[in-house]
C-alpha cells in the first residue's frame, strides 16, 4: 500500500469517529469517552474496552450545551457534550471526565445533569502535588476507584497482568507516534501538516494495538525515503489543540512545514511511558508524575521558567525557525503561562506568533492573513 493510502485511511478514521463507534459497538465491545487528559487509557484497555477520545468537534455548533455549560467554557469540552446530546456519542457505554483544569473539574457534573443515568460518568481528580508519596498513593486511590467503575461497566474484573500488558501495549503505541512526527519532520514534502494531524488524531478513536500496526507501516515506508531538502520555513506549534483541517491547509499554502510540536492533543500525550515492571497502579501513578513541562501541572521550580526553556530548545533543536502558539479561548492556564513562554523564545531570539483559535471559528481570513505575514519574516531569517 502506498503512503499515500496508508494516510488516507487514518484521515478516514480521524474525520469520522461516528464511523469508528458504530463498528466497535458491531463487533460487540464496549466504549468509554475519555476527556482531555492524562487519564489512564491502560485501564479500559486492561478491561477489555475501548477508549474513545473527547476532543470536541470542528464540524459541529453548540446549541444544545449551551442549555448546561457556562459562557467561559472552552468549546472543547462544550462540543463534547454537544456530541453526547446531538446523537453523535450518545452509545457510549461511560465516560472518565478528568479535572485538569478549571473547565473539566465542573464538567463531570454537567454530563451527569445532562444523560442522566444514560451513560455512567467516572469522576477522576489528578493530585497536582504528584511526586511525594502521599501523592502517589492519592493518585493510585483515584486510579482504583476508575478501576473498579470500569470492572462494573464491563462485567468483569481486570486483573494486574491486564494491566501490564495494556501498559506495554500503549508504550509501544507512545513510542510509534514519537518517531512518526520525526519522520513528518524529515519528510515534510510528503507528510504534509494536514495528514500530519490526521494521523496522530487517529489515535483517539482506534484501538492501540490496531493503530500502532498501521503507524509502524507507515514509518517503515517512510524511513525507506530519503530526508527531503525542504525549501520552504519549518515551526513549532504550541496549544491546546490544532487538527482543523482548513487551518492547517494554510501552513501548505505558504510552505510551512512542522518540525515538532508542543500540542497537547498530539506530542504532550506520548512523551512519558510508564514502567512495564512492578505494580502496575504503582507504574501509572508514576507516569502521572514524571509528566513535565507541561501547563497544566504543577511545577516546584516554575519560577525557573523551566517549560519556556524546554520549548525553546524544542524549537532549536528541531531545526525549525520559529513557533506558532495556537491559543484556545478560555484556556486560562495556557493564557497565564504565555509570558514566561514569550520571554524563553525572546531570550532565545526565537520569534513566535500567537494565534486565538476555538472549535467554532469558520473564518480564517486573519489567521491565514497572520501565518502568510509570519512565513514571509521567516523565510527573510534564514
Amino acid at each position: 500500500m502506498s503512503i499515500e493510502l496508508m494516510i488516507k485511511e487514518f484521515a478516514d478514521i480521524a474525520a469520522n469517529p461516528k464511523a469508528q463507534l458504530n463498528k466497535y459497538k458491531a463487533e460487540g465491545k464496549k466504549c468509554i469517552g475519555v476527556l482531555p487528559y492524562y487519564a489512564p487509557e491502560e485501564l479500559v484497555e486492561a478491561a477489555g474496552m475501548v477508549p474513545f477520545g473527547m476532543w470536541g468537534s470542528n464540524k459541529k455548533t453548540i446549541a444544545r450545551a449551551k442549555e448546561y455549560c457556562a459562557t467561559f467554557y472552552c468549546t472543547i469540552a462544550q462540543l463534547a457534550l454537544e456530541m453526547l446530546l446531538d446523537g453523535t456519542m450518545d452509545e457510549l457505554d461511560g465516560l472518565i471526565t478528568p479535572t485538569i483544569c478549571d473547565t473539566l473539574r465542573p464538567m463531570s457534573q454537567n454530563f451527569r445533569v445532562s444523560i442522566g443515568e444514560k451513560i455512567p460518568t467516572i469522576f477522576l481528580a489528578h493530585p497536582q502535588n504528584r511526586f511525594a508519596p502521599w501523592g502517589l498513593q492519592f493518585c493510585i486511590d483515584q486510579y482504583t476507584n476508575v478501576r473498579k467503575m470500569l470492572d462494573k461497566i464491563s462485567g468483569h474484573e481486570m486483573t494486574d497482568e491486564d494491566i501490564r500488558n495494556a501498559i506495554k501495549v500503549y508504550n509501544a503505541s507512545r513510542a510509534a507516534r514519537r518517531e512518526f512526527v520525526k519522520l513528518a519532520s524529515d519528510h515534510c514534502d510528503v507528510v504534509s501538516p494536514v495528514m500530519r494531524s490526521a494521523v496522530l488524531k487517529a489515535s483517539y478513536f482506534m484501538l492501540k494495538d490496531e493503530y500502532t500496526e498501521k503507524l509502524v507501516a507507515l514509518n517503515n515506508e517512510l524511513k525507506a525515503l530519503p530526508v527531503c531538502d525542504w525549501k520552504g520555513v519549518k515551526v513549532v506549534t504550541s496549544g491546546i489543540i490544532l487538527d482543523n483541517p482548513k487551518l492547517l491547509a494554510i501552513f501548505e499554502e505558504n510552505k510551512i512545514a512542522i518540525a515538532a510540536d508542543d500540542v497537547a492533543h498530539e506530542s504532550r500525550a506520548f512523551r512519558t511511558d510508564a514502567s512495564e515492571e512492578g505494580d502496575p497502579m504503582m507504574a501509572l501513578a508514576q507516569q502521572f508524575a514524571d509528566i513535565d513541562y507541561e501547563v497544566l501541572l504543577y511545577d516546584p521550580a516554575s519560577a525557573e521558567n523551566r517549560r519556556g526553556e524546554f520549548v525553546a530548545n524544542m524549537v532549536k533543536e528541531s531545526g525549525a525557525q520559529g513557533l506558532i502558539l495556537f491559543m484556545q479561548q478560555f484556556c486560562d492556564p495556557e493564557e497565564m503561562e504565555y509570558p514566561c513562554l514569550k520571554k524563553a523564545l525572546d531570550d532565545a531570539g526565537i520569534p513566535p506568533i500567537k494565534l486565538g483559535v476555538d472549535q467554532q471559528m469558520r473564518d480564517f481570513g486573519q489567521a491565514r492573513t497572520a501565518i502568510q505575514a509570519f512565513a514571509d519574516v521567516l523565510e527573510l531569517n534564514k
